[in-house]
C-alpha cells in the first residue's frame, strides 16, 4: 500500500499524528523527505464506515483495516478517504495578497493505492526538512495510548 495525502499539510499531518508530535519544540528534531506525485484522478472508492470511526483513533483501526481488505478483495485499487489526521478545514492553503493571507478552508483526503504503481511520478520537494509549526494547531492527534498496530 501506498499512502498520498491532497496537500503537503495533510501529508504533514499524517506523519505528526502517527508519531504523536504536539510541542512545536519537538519539530526540530524532525528530518523528512516530502515528495510531490502526479496521480491524476484515480478511480477510487470510499470506506463504507461512519466518520467517527474513519477519523477515530487507535480504537477504530481493525475496523478500516478490515473495510480495506474487504473493498481490496472485491477488486478495488484506490481507496479514498477524509483526512484523519486534520480538523476540519485544516488543508487550507494560502494566497499571496500583499503578503501571505491564508486560502479557503479545505478538508483533506487521503488516498491509498494497492500495489506496484509503476506508472506514477513524483518529484522531491524538500529533503531533510520538517513541518511548519502552525500544523501542530490544526492536527486531530490520537488521545490515549499507543497500541500495537497490525498490518491488513
Amino acid at each position: 500500500m501506498q499512502y498520498f495525502a491532497d496537500t503537503p499539510g495533510g501529508a504533514w499531518a499524517e506523519f505528526l499524528r502517527h508519531e504523536e508530535i504536539t510541542d512545536e519544540a519537538d519539530l526540530s528534531g524532525v528530518a523528512r523527505a516530502m515528495w510531490a506525485v502526479e496521480a491524476g484522478s484515480p478511480d477510487s472508492v470510499e470506506p463504507d464506515l461512519p466518520d467517527t470511526v474513519m477519523r477515530g483513533g487507535y480504537d477504530t483501526y481493525t475496523r478500516c483495516q478490515e473495510e480495506a481488505a474487504r473493498l481490496r478483495s472485491e477488486g478495488a485499487t484506490v481507496l479514498r478517504a477524509r483526512s484523519a489526521a486534520l480538523e476540519d478545514g485544516g488543508a487550507t492553503g494560502w494566497r499571496v495578497e500583499l503578503g501571505f493571507r491564508k486560502g479557503p478552508n479545505a478538508d483533506g483526503d487521503v488516498y491509498v493505492f494497492f500495489g506496484p504503481q509503476p506508472d506514477l511520478v513524483g518529484w522531491l520537494v524538500v529533503d531533510n526538512g520538517q513541518p511548519p509549526a502552525e500544523l501542530l494547531q490544526v492536527v486531530r492527534h490520537f488521545s490515549g495510548g499507543h497500541p500495537v498496530l497490525r498490518s491488513p
